[in-house]
């Protein structure tokens, strides 16, 4: 009597699902914190609180029980996973972000930008923030020029110094004009005699 009313079986077994809670940052994804992976929901929910419901092949984002995204589950450590159809004209330009892409700008402005990039988004665990930091170096060409951007990473890298901020301070205080390195300045400064007076001292400054 009630074989009209069964449904098919599912095509896939079922599977368990977790649950995650993941606020939508401002450049329109979701951190996924099991895979520390990223994934897009349409840019009107960033900055609201949504839900993840995933399970081993699919991660669904909710938002107040609405379903506002889905995606097939990618292992990879650090990936963007991204539908374009979410991104506004603005952050569709943020989709191409990935090592290579900010290898290529940095290339334009000299090798040693190049090592300190690739050093400053492998330093970190999530990819975002090495990637911000990333642009930011690249950036200071704009006040600086790429010749004392490439010869402040240069000697940021001499130092094991190759950060936004120390390689920032390097072009703020025009140590990347010095004769010296800087890191053979500081080592200098450790070898003065404790008797030695200021004026004896004032050849390092």
């Amino acid at each position: 009597m009630e074989q009209e009313y069964l449904k098919p079986l599912p095509e896939t077994a079922y599977e368990l699902k977790s649950y995650r809670r993941a606020k939508v940052q401002k450049i329109g994804y979701v951190y996924f914190s099991p895979d520390k992976s990223y994934y897009s929901v349409p840019y009107r929910y960033i900055g609201k609180e949504t839900t993840l419901h995933y399970t081993r092949s699919l991660v669904e984002v909710y938002y107040h029980y609405q379903r506002i995204a889905l995606h097939q589950r990618n292992p990879s450590k650090g990936s963007y996973n991204t539908n374009k159809e979410h991104l506004s004209s603005t952050h569709k330009y943020y989709s191409d972000w990935s090592p290579e892409f900010f290898k290529k700008k940095a290339a334009l402005h000299g090798k040693h930008v190049v090592d300190c990039v690739e050093k400053i988004i492998t330093a970190v665990d999530y990819p975002e923030i090495g990637y911000k930091r990333a642009m930011g170096l690249i950036q200071l060409h704009k006040s600086y020029g790429s010749q004392r951007l490439d010869n402040a990473c240069k000697r940021a890298l001499q130092a094991d110094a190759a950060t936004y901020q120390r390689i920032k301070n390097i072009l703020k205080n025009n140590l990347d004009k010095s004769s010296l390195f800087y890191q053979d300045l500081e080592e200098n400064k450790t070898h003065i005699p404790k008797h030695t007076n200021i004026r004896g001292a004032s050849a390092y400054q």
